[in-house]
């Protein structure tokens, strides 16, 4: 545990001088600690050391921990989100950060009504256009919320990116620009039943870069759980 608690401060220190260069606080950003392939004791260790945002990329990965892990952490599903398997995680996750089609809001505002429990969401978007990431172009993100934001059992509260992986994570500061330029380009439209609260992107690599270019929630694991084995 001694390990989990110095990366923790060590990344909440770099938290705190990214947010403090972008004229902010640690208390703006949001952490959430990705938690793929780490074991529930670990994970409990995290939660006691003050972790409350967990993030998960799978469902059924998700499900196995969730019984297991204290009801007042917050959950986050990160990672790509099939239509069949949206019954399973709501009303159990917080937010749902890789929603990019129509048809994924449609399902999930359907199953929210089921439940009586509203989701909140993210918009996922494929700054960079690699033909190996999920996320919709940065033009389509526009009309996709005219889609979607009638359906009353959703809440878009912003918009998430996974950023190349680059060598030099100064080399993704043009991607980052270019995603909050679009996070406040959507705030500043008023557009109905959206609301751009989270702008979520950054993991172990680059995410001081990305806080310092707007970002105001990251997802790491690396960082704080170690190199992982697959």
């Amino acid at each position: 545990m001694d390990n989990l608690n110095e990366n923790l401060q060590h990344i909440n220190a770099t938290i705190q001088t990214a947010a403090q260069k972008s004229g902010r606080s640690i208390e703006d950003i949001t952490l959430i600690t990705v938690t793929k392939t780490i074991d529930i004791p670990t994970i409990q260790n995290a939660v006691s050391l003050g972790t409350i945002h967990l993030g998960e990329n799978k469902v059924q990965e998700f499900l196995s921990k969730y019984d297991s892990i204290p009801s007042d952490v917050h959950w986050h599903l990160i990672g790509h989100l099939q239509t069949n398997k949206v019954k399973y995680i709501i009303p159990k996750v917080k937010l749902i950060h890789s929603v990019d089609t129509e048809k994924l809001a449609l399902e999930i505002n359907r199953k929210s009504k089921e439940c009586n429990s509203p989701t909140d969401i993210l918009i996922q978007v494929n700054i960079a256009e690699e033909d190996t990431k999920y996320g919709i172009s940065p033009e389509k993100v526009v009309p996709l919320l005219s889609a979607i934001g009638s359906l009353p059992y959703i809440h878009v509260k912003g918009l998430m990116t996974i950023a190349p992986y680059m060598e030099n994570p100064e080399d993704n500061r043009i991607y980052f620009k270019q995603m909050y330029d679009l996070f406040i380009d959507i705030s500043n439209k008023n557009m109905n039943n959206i609301h751009m609260e989270f702008l979520s992107m950054g993991m172990t690599n680059d995410y001081a870069i990305a806080i310092e270019e707007g970002s105001n929630m990251v997802r790491i694991g690396t960082g704080i759980f170690g190199s992982r084995i697959y």
